[in-house]
């Protein structure tokens, strides 16, 4: 093509030749930036969904760190790990809005061919500028704290090693077999929306590290929480006191209360003396006594059950207490199925003093009405404020009176719980299933058989306008919306609107539902 003997009609057919092959080489270019971009997006939605997940996890952990003193360690360990993520994570979005923000179209991934933002700012030569600095800096220190978090925890060993893996910044070994700063290696001479979606995937690499990291937490605590370990000992009594001179007959029971679960060994003492084997008997998984109730007064069962675990013994300790009267002086008062009352249901009371029979017991309370014998129900609906003092009186077979009282604390009815096909929080389903699917709403660990019924909610794609829809399916309109939604969108269900039967109070904002399409 080069030979110097060519007529002028064979040079100009080389030269169009070489043109068309620069042409070939620009529009590759421009498709390889395309793609980057692309890809950006595609984990743009994935970090989006992924956030949702983590915040979802995040919420219900709160719910049970509220109910168990067993999650309040690990949600203040998720709680720092969250902080960790979210710091870096706002950082990265911030430094890509600076980057972007160089040309005129953030969405025209063909003219972010320069790299000018980064070099000019990271790099000064060979060395790196403060910012670069500060980057590098963001990185070591999510990696450094979270190491710092898991290494107090027990099994997280694969996860430290992951997190040193993906957040690892030291020197890197080049194609021409050379040290070279990892900073350098990265970052320096790429085009605009190769670094733009490098740093979107480490905003990925963020958000699945922390819900790796979350649910490893979440397994290890179900694991203590079923092991012997975390058992403790409950009193079991036909009464709340007991006349002088009577046989005690109370049972010392796991929590667990099943039959599988019996102790190896028993070394109790009441009182300071220790039992012998004639006086307990163990039945069911419980510690049955046959001891006498002594003297009026407290007396004290202490001790420990002991347990065969994984070859090694685990002992279970015991400090209970019950006491000895010599005439009712005090009355009973629980309710049924907790230790308060709602609002908007009918509370079951079980209402006597001991010793004392049914028909020469009254109890009196706003909203309270008896059933029959001891059981009574408590409609709180329309009490004002935030407790009710139940007070209750007793005639003894000599004709005197004796009278207790006792204070519940009114609660609302608990938040709802949004659900699709009966599953609630982030969930991923596939389209047509969405579709069919029911949405309705529940109340979590509620002691109530409340059924509730929806009768509206909002339904969101991205990218597409909020649709109102009345009753607990999809409408045409929500599933033509349904249909534009791309695989992998985040499908929002909220506004869910509920009602239970026979309840006049207003219920609280029922919680949303994300849903993450699989097709």
């Amino acid at each position: 093509m080069a030979g110097g003997n060519l007529s002028p009609r064979q040079k100009m057919i080389n030269l169009m030749y070489l043109i068309f092959i620069a042409m070939l080489a620009l529009n590759m270019s421009k498709e390889v930036l395309s793609a980057f971009g692309l890809m950006n997006e595609k984990l743009t939605q994935s970090n989006e969904t992924a956030e949702l997940r983590n915040d979802s996890f995040m919420a219900s952990l709160e719910v049970k760190a509220s109910e168990s003193e067993n999650y309040k360690e690990l949600k203040s360990k998720a709680d720092q790990i969250d902080q960790l993520a979210t710091e870096f994570d706002t950082y990265l979005e911030e430094l890509k809005g600076k980057m972007t923000a160089t040309v005129d179209d953030a969405t025209d991934y063909e003219i972010m061919d320069k790299g000018d933002y980064l070099d000019e700012n990271f790099f000064k030569g060979d060395k790196i500028k403060e910012e670069g600095q500060a980057f590098l800096g963001h990185i070591n220190g999510f990696r450094d704290g979270v190491i710092a978090i898991l290494k107090t925890s027990e099994g997280m060993e694969s996860i430290i090693k992951e997190v040193e893996e993906k957040f690892n910044t030291d020197e890197v070994t080049n194609r021409d077999n050379r040290k070279q700063a990892w900073l350098d290696y990265h970052y320096k001479g790429f085009p605009l929306v190769a670094s733009l979606t490098k740093m979107t995937q480490l905003q990925a690499d963020i958000k699945t590290t922390e819900s790796e990291i979350l649910s490893k937490m979440l397994e290890g605590q179900l694991s203590a929480v079923a092991s012997m370990t975390n058992y403790t000992t409950l009193l079991e009594t036909s009464k709340s006191a007991y006349f002088n001179g009577e046989q005690f007959d109370g049972q010392i029971v796991l929590g667990r209360k099943d039959s599988s679960t019996k102790p190896n060994r028993v070394e109790l003492t009441l009182d300071g003396r220790k039992l012998t084997e004639k006086q307990y008997a163990i039945e069911d998984g419980k510690v049955k006594l046959k001891i006498g109730t002594g003297a009026v007064g407290e007396h004290k069962i202490k001790g420990k059950l002991i347990f065969a675990q994984d070859g090694e013994e685990i002992e279970v300790l015991v400090d209970q207490s019950f006491a000895t009267v010599s005439k009712p002086n005090a009355a009973t008062i629980s309710a049924d199925k907790m230790n308060v009352v709602y609002r908007g249901v009918k509370n079951p009371m079980t209402i006597s003093f001991a010793g004392i029979p049914d028909n020469k017991v009254n109890a009196s309370a706003s909203g309270l009405a008896r059933s029959s014998g001891s059981s009574y129900v408590m409609d709180a609906t329309k009490v004002k404020g935030r407790e009710v003092t139940i007070n209750v009186t007793g005639t003894l077979p000599d004709g005197r009176k004796v009278s207790d009282n006792a204070k519940f604390r009114i609660k609302d009815l608990p938040k709802p719980t949004g659900t699709v096909r009966g599953e609630d929080g982030a969930l991923k389903m596939q389209r047509n299933s969405l579709k069919i699917s029911t949405i309705g709403a529940k109340f979590d660990d509620f002691d109530f058989e409340l059924p509730l019924k929806v009768t509206g909610f909002k339904f969101k794609v991205p990218g597409q306008p909020t649709i109102n829809v009345k009753g607990n399916k999809l409408d045409s309109r929500a599933q033509k919306a349904l249909a534009k939604a791309k695989r992998g969108s985040g499908v929002q269900i909220f506004d869910i609107e509920a009602k239970a039967s026979g309840v006049s109070v207003i219920l609280k904002k029922v919680s949303p539902v994300f849903v993450e399409l699989t097709n």
